[in-house]
């Protein structure tokens, strides 16, 4: 989706100490926790663009999802592996821990 120029914004909700062993650049970072005081933000850069949440492996990834959708964010999916598989499959620069 980011090779075909699609518009979407990565959220990243892990927890900091994950976050700065392995990210996604460009990703937004906002702890799982953290995201029902973020929603006014998280709402205006979702408007006209996909938000895929991400995580370590997938699980906290699918609760943000859900979240953000009973809150209003229609166009939200969740990343499947998490950052995981993204360094598995997309980027190996990307370190896995």
């Amino acid at each position: 989706m980011l090779d075909a120029g699609e518009d979407i914004v990565l959220l990243d909700v892990r927890q900091p100490e994950e976050y700065n062993l392995a990210r996604i650049e460009g990703a937004i970072f906002i702890p799982l926790g953290d995201l029902p005081a973020a929603l006014p933000r998280l709402q205006e850069q979702a408007d006209g663009a996909l938000m895929v949440t991400l995580c370590h492996r997938g699980a906290r990834s699918l609760q943000a999802a859900v979240f953000l959708r009973r809150s209003g964010i229609d166009a939200v999916k969740s990343m499947a592996g998490g950052i995981d598989a993204w360094s598995e499959r997309i980027d190996p620069s990307v370190p896995r821990y």
